[in-house]
């Protein structure tokens, strides 16, 4: 008799343990309510929330946010949050911690704030990883390394709950540096190396010119963009005009560039209207944001591999839009249309490029 108990109570074990280990598909997040809330093994991927686990659903307005790396932009998140009705909150990365959690969490009223780091294809492809994202109302793609995310997160669930968020729910999508670049539909990857604008305007096909085609995210009124960042810092002008020249040689597109410096987000509603958002500085009261036009009725003089670019135009190849930074969004910019007539509050500008070298001039 007791060996017979010992078997069964055995077998009624193994199955216990067997059923703990059963992998779960679509799991909706677990209810309760606290701060800093333990991640539990059914929210993979996460690693940290602060707020209600449970999942809400919140009325959304969409919008896109472009930020340029450096300093966050509080009013820029201030922004978004006014558009998330009060819903959850997802950040995105492949690297770093959950820091955003506690500082977006402390800038209004949401119901959460979780961060997911989305390091493998695998974790990109979880159905769970996917419903966070769907269920979110406002989602914010970290700082990084934008090849990083191509390598991940393409072609997979969470790129498809991304586009989701940017097309259907119409739920505001920011990003930060590497997490601004991918919201472009042309992006450049990065995953060769760094460019600097010295290289790309002494030879428009250096090694490092790694640019895609909308194969990626589909942010609305971005289809036709590529985006920089950390843009005067980093002395990266030239190199987003090499861009420019290449997406015309390469994919025969006129394309526009929208240029974002540190401290610096450019918050583009629904309709398509942007303005640039930015916190006050003592030692630096400016930073600037920029929208690109390449003249479509003009080839560059010279654009091959291995020699100086020429893109003169009778010092008219590009048209320069430069809206100044403020905390309650400096200027107004049209990206549905990039018109001139329909900018304000910021200045016009003349930018080519001579032998490899950048210029530019009041218009």
């Amino acid at each position: 008799m007791k060996q017979s108990f010992l078997i069964i109570l055995m077998a009624y074990c193994f199955s216990v343990m067997g059923c703990s280990k059963a992998t779960e598909t679509v799991v909706p997040p677990s209810t309760g309510n606290g701060i800093n809330t333990p991640v539990a093994k059914r929210r993979p991927a996460s690693i940290g929330i602060v707020g209600d686990s449970a999942n809400v659903v919140r009325s959304t307005s969409g919008g896109m946010v472009l930020m340029g790396g450096g300093n966050d932009v509080d009013a820029a998140f201030k922004w978004m949050m006014e558009r998330n009705g009060g819903g959850d909150v997802v950040v995105l990365r492949a690297t770093g911690t959950d820091a955003y959690n506690r500082y977006i969490n402390g800038l209004g009223s949401v119901n959460s704030v979780e961060t997911l780091l989305i390091n493998t294809r695998e974790l990109a492809n979880n159905d769970t990883v996917a419903y966070m994202i769907r269920n979110a109302e406002m989602v914010f793609i970290a700082g990084g390394d934008q090849s990083d995310y191509m390598k991940y997160w393409k072609g997979t669930k969470t790129e498809q709950a991304l586009n989701f968020l940017l097309n259907d729910k119409k739920a505001p999508v920011g990003g930060t540096s590497a997490g601004c670049a991918v919201l472009g539909g042309f992006y450049y990857s990065g995953e060769t190396g760094g460019l600097t604008s010295a290289q790309a305007l002494a030879n428009p096909y250096h090694a490092n010119v790694t640019l895609y085609n909308n194969d990626f995210l589909k942010a609305p009124y971005l289809q036709n963009v590529i985006t920089d960042q950390h843009y005067l810092t980093r002395d990266r002008e030239g190199r987003s005009l090499v861009f420019l020249g290449r997406i015309n040689k390469d994919f025969s597109v006129q394309a526009k560039c929208i240029a974002v410096d540190e401290r610096t987000a450019v918050c583009i509603d629904q309709n398509g209207k942007a303005q640039v958002f930015g916190d006050y500085s003592a030692t630096r009261a400016y930073s600037y944001a920029y929208f690109i036009v390449p003249d479509a009725t003009k080839q560059p003089e010279r654009f091959e591999a291995n020699q100086s670019v020429n893109w003169n135009n009778g010092g008219k190849a590009f048209s320069v839009y430069e809206i100044a930074a403020s905390v309650d969004g400096g200027g107004s910019f049209n990206v549905a249309t990039f018109k001139v007539n329909e900018a304000s509050g910021g200045k016009w500008y003349a930018w080519w490029i001579d032998n490899g070298v950048l210029n530019k001039k009041d218009q």
